[in-house]
């Protein structure tokens, strides 16, 4: 594979990842349809068929505070933003879902809803408000409305103007599965406030109003369930045997007071325990510890990654040629163009076979990175992962 040339110091952080890559695509087949459904399956998990692209939260989540343009593009998780995602040669869209008061699932990334009135700036709870009152927020479909300001507050407490270029109305979960392309599968991630402690009867609630939606709706779409809460991740493995479920994990990068959430080890534990199909790992996660994807193929798991490394094309490449099975990524276009690229190059290579002149076949070559190239994405993701 002829890499692209890249300095470390080019690409620290999302607003450096070069973006004009333009590279040639084939359409591949789209991934299994679920657990029991033409995948190679075992009792703990599947593998993908194929390396699989997820868009994030659609055709990318949104970072208002950056410069880069194409973070606030189009609103993430809107049917605008998972349709564009699948006008794209990708296998899955990701989305958050979580439950209204009245028990409608919609999808929605942060716990906390902000707008403002008057001056003030008012947030409430995702789940302590109803399905109308969600909906009133942002642009409208009836265009004779006026939704209420959407507000966006950072991890570090700054509060921006939820403002994109392609605005466009929140949505429900029933309407993803009515007005997204059918062919492109569904991650749906299971949304749950961290900093709070649920029962199961809780969780159950949320759950069960998920899958009655995920049933009725499915329609033949692949689907794989997951989820950062562990007691989630296991009941609706509980509570359902259809569709593949992941244990989400940072590996480690966070602190927490359930153990479970602690490392890629954990990770291993909480889906052998509770019969799941596979982890999707933060990917610093995944370089900082590579003897771990070992043990996860050996425990018959899938692993996916996800993380702002995964915008860099090379370091999607090195994920592929470790036996990663998928990656989750914001740059859509850039990434599955990239990914497409690198798998048209090892096909062109594993037709490049030599005879002898009695007509059998002597050398059959093989897709490899050179000593300079493995030495070069090396060093690269090194030096990425600790900035």
């Amino acid at each position: 594979m002829a890499l692209k040339a890249v300095h470390v110091s080019d690409v620290p952080n999302l607003d450096q990842v070069p973006g004009n890559v333009t590279l040639n695509y084939l359409h591949s087949p789209r991934v299994c349809k679920g657990v029991n459904e033409d995948c190679d399956e075992t009792k703990s998990g599947y593998k993908f068929p194929k390396f699989v692209v997820m868009g994030h939260r659609g055709s990318g989540m949104n970072m208002l505070q950056t410069s880069d343009q194409r973070m606030k593009s189009i609103k993430e998780n809107t049917i605008l933003s998972f349709n564009a995602a699948a006008s794209h040669p990708l296998d899955f869209i990701e989305f958050d879902v979580q439950v209204t008061r009245d028990g409608c699932p919609v999808i929605f990334h942060d716990n906390f809803i902000f707008t403002k009135d008057e001056g003030e700036i008012i947030e409430k709870r995702v789940t302590d408000i109803t399905l109308a009152e969600f909906l009133s927020y942002g642009p409208q479909n009836d265009p004779e409305n006026v939704g209420k300001p959407m507000l966006r507050k950072t991890k570090d407490g700054r509060i921006f103007e939820w403002k994109v270029e392609k605005d466009t109305p929140l949505c429900t979960l029933q309407e993803a599965f009515e007005k997204v392309d059918q062919s492109v599968g569904f991650n749906v991630e299971l949304k749950f406030d961290d900093q709070l402690v649920y029962t199961e009867e809780e969780l159950a609630h949320a759950l069960e109003a998920i899958l009655k939606v995920v049933f009725e709706h499915a329609q033949g779409r692949p689907i794989m369930f997951s989820s950062f809460q562990p007691d989630a991740a296991l009941l609706i493995r509980k509570l359902q045997s259809t569709y593949p479920v992941f244990f989400l994990t940072n590996g480690g990068a966070q602190t927490y007071t359930d153990v479970r959430r602690s490392s890629l080890d954990e990770a291993i534990k909480v889906c052998l325990a509770g019969g799941l199909q596979g982890i999707v790992s933060e990917v610093r996660a995944i370089f900082k510890n590579p003897g771990a994807i070992k043990k996860i193929k050996e425990a018959k798991l899938c692993l996916v990654s996800y993380g702002e490394l995964n915008n860099v094309p090379e370091v999607v490449y090195m994920q592929r040629f470790m036996g990663i099975e998928g990656v989750i990524v914001d740059l859509v276009s850039e990434i599955t163009e990239a990914v497409s690229d690198f798998i048209k190059n090892e096909e062109e290579i594993k037709e490049e076979i030599v005879f002898s002149e009695d007509g059998k076949l002597l050398v059959k070559t093989n897709p490899q990175f050179s000593n300079e190239e493995i030495s070069f994405l090396l060093k690269l993701i090194t030096e990425l992962i600790h900035h």
